[in-house]
């Protein structure tokens, strides 16, 4: 599936969850559905207990915040020494 038809599952409205990125037509939030991933939570799992979200829609948000990523500059959190 193309970039753009998956960016299409997200969407952002002040009037829901204040703004955050959501799954359209849903109040999960994408933070919420990557922390559930990044705790090692299957695609499977998230599908099984949230009925109605696709593998597309965890696509999409992993999509999404890569996206969000691309401009980004960051400083490390951890200093490494040699």
């Amino acid at each position: 599936m193309k970039d753009e038809r998956l960016l299409e599952r997200i969407a952002i409205n002040t009037k829901i969850m204040v703004g955050k990125p959501v799954i359209r037509g849903t109040r999960l939030a994408v933070e919420y559905i990557l922390n559930l991933l990044a705790r090692g939570e299957t695609v499977e799992e998230i599908i099984k207990e949230y009925k109605g979200l696709t593998s597309e829609d965890i696509q999409a948000c992993i999509l999404f915040a890569a996206k969000s990523l691309e401009d980004a500059a960051f400083m490390p959190l951890i200093v490494e020494t040699a």
